[in-house]
């Protein structure tokens, strides 16, 4: 019932998976402390050759230019003459002036060249191990942000083979955003659930878009149950009236509808159910599980708040529902609204039937002929049978007589008709008898 909703609450999720979850990298600087601590924390496992005080002059001259004065084109400039002598720069020089380029290329937000100066570095062999992988992991990033997932894949992997000790967790939410974004959904879950279950083994809460990914692919790999499962963390972490909302329509998908109805009844009551649509679907399950008259009185709330349109839907909708409360009074001016909005004929033929068993027989006659004037009736012949029956009510047989012939001549009609053409011309008999009793005496 509630389907359409959660496919759409979903689908909306998908484009913003990467932004929710992606930072923005975190070491794209080289700076004369920087490279000192990364060269001493390298003794051990590489021979690096020393970055010379001239060349880190020239590229300092080149990050003053861009971030005291501001001229990129002149930093620029300036990283292209260092360039053009590289020659004669070991492989650790050369790594730090595209560093500097990356750098340069990234804060004036030209993230090709960025990506591009940065390959670059890693290009460069050897350099301090540290100094790659942090470069290492900001391709990852970047390269996710572009849209470049194989690639991101691929630096990500590259930084896991230089690392030491575990994968941390951050690094399993790049590789599950990326394949998620290439749609190899289960790959995408593998990654994001070990993610999200090292961050939680270690006593933390998970970020927030790592659940809005898990919950988006369980619910592309069509596993409804663990996209429920992901909804009910993500309502206790977060409080959010969004994923109440959704928590609500996930268990309508499942089937389990009480559920869902206390879901979305706790919702409203904390003043989550805020939007048209959330409103007419709680109205909804009111009526499914015999609750109309809540229902009912939400919707008209709404309406009288502006918060639900008076259109032909939601007066169809409202109508109903104060009948099956059993509030005839209150259901028939809001059926003669719908029906007026209605092209067929079918809801004046609903408030003909209303109208009939509230012995409003003018009233009834008058929505069953609108019906028959307006056509397009599933059932046509219950039409000229609750009019039959409204004129024999107000004892014209012999016009409730040619009623009922109308409504014999239709399949779903027939049988009633029939006896109730036979009982009014019964009573016609009885009455024309009484009548010449009468005038005789």
């Amino acid at each position: 019932m509630m389907k359409k909703q959660t496919n759409t609450l979903l689908s909306a999720l998908a484009f913003a998976i990467a932004s929710a979850t992606v930072s923005v990298p975190s070491m794209l600087i080289a700076t004369d402390v920087l490279a000192q601590e990364q060269k001493a924390s390298e003794k051990k496992t590489r021979r690096v050759p020393t970055l010379r005080g001239k060349v880190y002059e020239q590229l300092a001259r080149a990050q003053s230019a861009a971030d005291d004065a501001g001229n990129v084109e002149e930093a620029i400039a300036i990283l292209d003459e260092v360039e053009e002598k590289s020659d004669s720069m070991n492989s650790y020089e050369k790594a730090m002036m595209y560093n500097f380029f990356g750098f340069i290329y990234y804060n004036n937000e030209d993230y090709d060249n960025a990506l591009s100066s940065f390959a670059k570095v890693v290009e460069q062999q050897p350099i301090p191990e540290k100094f790659e992988m942090t470069t290492l992991f900001s391709l990852a990033q970047l390269n996710l942000m572009q849209g470049n997932y194989d690639d991101t894949i691929k630096y990500i992997e590259r930084w896991e083979a230089l690392n030491q000790g575990p994968v941390p967790p951050k690094n399993k939410v790049i590789k599950a955003q990326a394949y998620y974004q290439n749609k190899k959904y289960d790959l995408a879950a593998d990654w994001i659930t070990q993610a999200i279950e090292d961050h939680e083994a270690e006593g933390m809460i998970p970020d927030e878009g790592w659940l809005i990914l898990q919950r988006a692919v369980f619910y592309e790999l069509k596993q409804p149950k663990k996209v429920k499962d992901v909804l009910v963390k993500m309502v206790k972490l977060f409080d959010e009236p969004k994923y109440w909302i959704q928590l609500a329509g996930m268990y309508g998908e499942l089937g389990e509808e009480r559920k869902q109805l206390a879901i979305m009844e706790t919702a409203y009551q904390r003043g989550f159910v805020e939007t048209a649509s959330d409103i007419f679907n709680l109205a909804q399950l009111y009526y499914y599980h015999r609750a109309p008259y809540k229902g009912a009185k939400l919707m008209e709330q709404a309406m009288n708040d502006g918060m639900l349109e008076k259109n032909l839907r939601n007066l169809k909708f409202l109508g109903q529902s104060w009948s099956l409360a059993k509030e005839q009074d209150k259901a028939i001016p809001v059926m003669m609204q719908a029906a007026e909005l209605s092209e067929d004929g079918e809801l004046d033929a609903q408030l003909a039937q209303i109208l009939l068993n509230e012995a409003r027989f003018d009233d009834a006659i008058a929505a069953a002929d609108r019906a028959v004037e307006k056509g397009d009736l599933r059932n046509p012949g219950l039409v000229y049978l609750i009019k039959g029956m409204a004129l024999y009510n107000q004892k014209q047989y012999a016009l409730a007589l040619n009623q009922l012939a109308e409504a014999e001549k239709h399949q779903k009609s027939r049988a009633m008709a029939q006896q109730w053409k036979q009982f009014v011309q019964g009573e016609k008999v009885q009455a024309e008898r009484i009548e010449a009793e009468l005038g005789a005496s």
